[in-house]
C-alpha cells in the first residue's frame, strides 16, 4: 500500500512538473513534504543518508561552483570567451554550436559535466545575444554534449563516482572501457544535431558584421582580478582530478574553492550569493526527498529485484535490461538517485557471476544505461537542471518538453549503440 501511494505521490508530482502547470520548485516541494507527512520518506534519515535521503555532496558541489561562476562572471572573462567563439565560428549558426559542444564534451570528462554547464551556459548566453539568436538550441546542445562526453570517466558524472565506489573501479577503468564509446556516440551526435536543429539556426551577417569587429580583450574588466580566479579555478580543477588520492569529495573541494575566491576576490558575499541558482538547489533537495520516498518504500527495489528475476543466468540479457532499465527509468528518477539506489542490487547481480569479466561488463552496462538516461528528460540530470535553472535566469527559458523532445531522440540513439557495443566487445 505505501509503495503504491508513493509512486502516486511522484506521478502526481512529474506530470506536473512536465506539463508546468505548476512550478516546478513548489511542485517538488510540495511532493517531499507530502511523502514525508505520510511516513512514506524514511524520516529524519532523509537529511543524513546518501543512499535513502538528500545527497549533500551533489547540493554543495553545485552551491560552490555557483559561487566560484559568480565571482569569475564579475572580470568579463564570460563576454571575452563569447566575442572570442562568435569571431572564430565567424557567426555560422551550426559551426559555432559544433564548437561549444566540443568544448563541453572534452572538458566534461575532467570537469564533470554540472561544473562544465556552470563555466559554459554564460558564455553561450553572451554569444547569443551579441548575435541576437536564441540561446536554447545551444544551451540543450551543451547539455546533451557534456552528458555524453561525462560518462568516459570516473568524475565525468555523478553516478560513475557512485558506481565505482561500489565495483571498485578505478579512473582508468572508466577511460579504457568507457571512453571508446563515448568517443563514436559524440561523433554521431555532433552529425545528428545538424538535422535537429536545422529550423534554429540563424545567421544575420549585419549582426556578425558587428561582433566581427569587437576587440574581446576590452572585455576584461578586471585583469588582476581574473589572474587571481583563474588561479583558484585550477586549483579546484587540479582537486576534482585528484580527488580519489587526496580522499576529499568533489564537493569539499567546490566549496574549499569557493571560500579561497571569495577571499582573494575580497567582492561583496552578499552580491555574490546573489547570484547563486536557489531555486535550482530548492528543486535537487525536493527531488532527492521524493526519489527517497521511492526508495524507501521498496519501489525501486521492486523493479530491480524482478529485473534480476527475470534474467537468470543469461547475463548477456541483464547486460540488456540494465542498459535500456537504467536509461529509461534514470531519466525519471534523477540518475544520481536512482544510480545510488540500483548499485546494491547490481551488485547482489554481478556477485553471483562466476566469471569476473563478464560480471563487470554488467557494471558497465549499468553505467552506460545511466550516464546516457541522463539525457532523456529535462530532470534525468543535474546538469540539465542546472542548465535550464541559468537559462532561465538569463531570460531564455527552457521547458521541460522543448529540451525532453530532444533528449529523448538522443538517449535512444546512444543507448542503442551502447548495448551494441556492450554486446560485440563482452558477449560476442
Amino acid at each position: 500500500m505505501s509503495a503504491a501511494l508513493a509512486l502516486g505521490v511522484f506521478v502526481v508530482a512529474f506530470y506536473f512538473i512536465a506539463t508546468e502547470k505548476a512550478d516546478k520548485v513548489k511542485t517538488v516541494l510540495v511532493a517531499a513534504g507530502v511523502m514525508t507527512a505520510l511516513g512514506l520518506a524514511p524520516g529524519a534519515a532523509v537529511f543524513f543518508s546518501e543512499q535513502q535521503g538528500i545527497d549533500w555532496n551533489v547540493i554543495f558541489l553545485l552551491f560552490g561552483m555557483m559561487v566560484i561562476v559568480g565571482v569569475i562572471k564579475k572580470t568579463g572573462l564570460f563576454d571575452f570567451l563569447a566575442i572570442w567563439a562568435a569571431k572564430r565560428a565567424h557567426g555560422r549558426p551550426y559551426r559555432l554550436m559544433v564548437m561549444l559542444m566540443v568544448i563541453t564534451a572534452v572538458a566534461s570528462p575532467f570537469l564533470d559535466n554540472v561544473t562544465i554547464i556552470m563555466l559554459v551556459v554564460p558564455v553561450t548566453v553572451v554569444v547569443c545575444d551579441r548575435l541576437r539568436v536564441a540561446a536554447q538550441p545551444y544551451i540543450i546542445a551543451e547539455v546533451l554534449a557534456a552528458n555524453i562526453g561525462g560518462a568516459a570517466t570516473l568524475i565525468g558524472d555523478p553516478p560513475n563516482i557512485i558506481i565505482a565506489s561500489r565495483a571498485g573501479l578505478s579512473f582508468n577503468d572508466f577511460l579504457m572501457h568507457m571512453a571508446p564509446i563515448v568517443v563514436v556516440v559524440f561523433v554521431v551526435f555532433v552529425l545528428l544535431t545538424r538535422v535537429l536543429f536545422r529550423k534554429d539556426f540563424e545567421f544575420n551577417p549585419d549582426r556578425v558584421a558587428e561582433v566581427m569587429t569587437l576587440n574581446e580583450r576590452r572585455a576584461i574588466t578586471d585583469p588582476r582580478l581574473l589572474v587571481r580566479c583563474l588561479a583558484v579555478l585550477a586549483l579546484v580543477i587540479a582537486g576534482f582530478a585528484l580527488h580519489t588520492v587526496l580522499h576529499l569529495e568533489p564537493s569539499i573541494v567546490a566549496l574549499l574553492g569557493a571560500g579561497v575566491m571569495l577571499l582573494v576576490a575580497r567582492t561583496d558575499v552578499g552580491e555574490t550569493l546573489a547570484e547563486v541558482e536557489w531555486p535550482t538547489l530548492v528543486f535537487f533537495i525536493g527531488l532527492f526527498v521524493m526519489v527517497a520516498g521511492l526508495g524507501n518504500t521498496g519501489v525501486i527495489d521492486a523493479i530491480g529485484t524482478w529485473t534480476v528475476q527475470v534474467v537468470g543466468d543469461d547475463y548477456f540479457a541483464a547486460a540488456t535490461a540494465l542498459i535500456f532499465g537504467s536509461a529509461v527509468l534514470g531519466a525519471f528518477f534523477d540518475n544520481i538517485p536512482y544510480t545510488a539506489t540500483m548499485a546494491p542490487i547490481v551488485e547482489e547481480l554481478v556477485a553471483g557471476v562466476p566469471d569476473p569479466a563478464t560480471g563487470q561488463a554488467l557494471w558497465w552496462a549499468f553505467a552506460l544505461g545511466a550516464d546516457f538516461g541522463g539525457n532523456g528528460t529535462a530532470v534525468a540530470a543535474s546538469a540539465n537542471v542546472v542548465a535550464i535553472g541559468m537559462a532561465a535566469r538569463t531570460g531564455h527559458r527552457i521547458s521541460f518538453w522543448q529540451f525532453t523532445r530532444y533528449g529523448i531522440v538522443v538517449t535512444i540513439l546512444s543507448t542503442v549503440m551502447a548495448w551494441v557495443y556492450v554486446a560485440l566487445r563482452y558477449f560476442a
